[in-house]
This record gives C-alpha cells, sequence and structure tokens, in this order.
C-alpha cells in the first residue's frame, strides 16, 4: 500500500506539544485546578477534553487526518480495516480511513434495541487486522470494550490510536492486560509541559494536576 500524506513542519516543536497547544487554543482542552470539572462518572477534574471540537476547525482537523494515518502507516502498515469508537472517534477514523484508502466500520457502546442488532456497522470479515480509532483515554474501559467485541466477531485488534491520553496508570494497567497497544498524537506530559510555558498554570499547580493524574478517581480539589 502506497501513500502520499503531506506532514506539517513543526520546527523544534514536538508533535505531542504543537497538538495540544492546538487543542488549547481551540479551547478542545481546558484546565482550572481552582474550579474543577465534574465528569460524569462524578470523578472531580482539573482538566476538561473535548475533542469533537477539532471537527469544527479545518487546519486543525486535516492536521488531525494526516497525523492518525501516518501514525496507523508507522505503527500498523499491514492493517486492513480503520474501526471507530462511537461516537466521538467516527468522524476521525473515517478521515483517516479515507486517507488510507482502507475500509472503514464503527463500534457501537451496545447492540442497537432495533433492525438487526448491530452493535459493529460496516463489513467486518473474521481474521481481519483492524486499528482501533478513539478520540479520548481516560481510563480506557469503554475504548477496550470495543476491542474485546472486535475480537469477539474474529478480528486481529493490532492496537488503537487516539487523539489525546491522561496517562492515567489505571489505563496503562488496563491496556498492558488486553495485549492492546496504544498511540496518541498528544498526552498530558504534553499538555502540563504547554501550560507552563504558556503561564496557564504556575509552577506550584503542577504538584497538585500529577497527583490527579496518578489518582484521579480520589482527588478533590
Amino acid at each position: 500500500m502506497q501513500v502520499c500524506i503531506i506532514g506539517v513542519g513543526l520546527g523544534l516543536m514536538s508533535t505531542s506539544k504543537h497538538f495540544a497547544e492546538k487543542l488549547l487554543q481551540i479551547k478542545a482542552l481546558q484546565i482550572n485546578p481552582q474550579k474543577p470539572y465534574t465528569w460524569a462518572s462524578g470523578w472531580q477534574s482539573p482538566v476538561y477534553c473535548d475533542n469533537r471540537k477539532v471537527l469544527s476547525f479545518p487546519y486543525v482537523r486535516d492536521f488531525v487526518k494526516s497525523e492518525l494515518a501516518n501514525m496507523v502507516l508507522e505503527q500498523y502498515p499491514d492493517a486492513e480495516v480503520i474501526a471507530g469508537v462511537a461516537t466521538a472517534g467516527i468522524a476521525i477514523g473515517v478521515m483517516a480511513a479515507d486517507l488510507l484508502k482502507l475500509p472503514f466500520i464503527y463500534v457501537r457502546a451496545k447492540p442497537k434495541e432495533h433492525g438487526m442488532g448491530n452493535q459493529v456497522e460496516g463489513v467486518l470479515e473474521a481474521g481481519q487486522k483492524v486499528v482501533v480509532i478513539e478520540d479520548l483515554i481516560s481510563t480506557g474501559k469503554s475504548s477496550l470494550q470495543v476491542v474485546d467485541v472486535l475480537r469477539s466477531l474474529g478480528a486481529e485488534v493490532m492496537g488503537m490510536c487516539g487523539l489525546f491520553t491522561y496517562g492515567f496508570p489505571v489505563a496503562d494497567e488496563a491496556f498492558a492486560k488486553a495485549g492492546v497497544p496504544l498511540h496518541t498524537i498528544s498526552n498530558y506530559k504534553a499538555l502540563m509541559e504547554v501550560a507552563e510555558e504558556k503561564k496557564l498554570i504556575v509552577p506550584e499547580q503542577l504538584a497538585t494536576l500529577e497527583q490527579w493524574r496518578m489518582n484521579p478517581s480520589e482527588w478533590k480539589g
């Protein structure tokens, strides 16, 4: 498979920091240790990430498409199918699959309650090599449930590519246990470096922010 993908010049800044900066600029990433956000799980968090905002910014969208496609080519050159995690992973997965000229499917959180009752939409054949596309990795639970579904249908899940990971230890352990390599364009460490450089946080807040990353379920702002 030969694909021509145009890269983006980043100068001396790493890709992970460059993308973290872009996410901050479009307010897809927000940091507020003084007034923590509340996640659906009930966890308190000094950081909020909504990568769906990427879709509203064409140049950032192009960057994501290129980086994801390059990541798949570099890490999984034998990939045969791209699978998006519903719903946020669908659009970015389609963009990467289109650039790579690979088939695309997506996986629901649970089977439909009507029609054919599908949980996987698209065409997937047993034995095909699949790369899963996710927008955000927190604990990894919902992402790895998708892997379980694909494996139950006979797919060979090669790994997962995403936009951003908080780098929670619980997620690292879960992916290692499941035997699923994870690669993301950016991560929490890069975000903290950019935030400090841009003076969005003060050095004294770094310890608190790291405490949250290491134990988010118990952290209280």
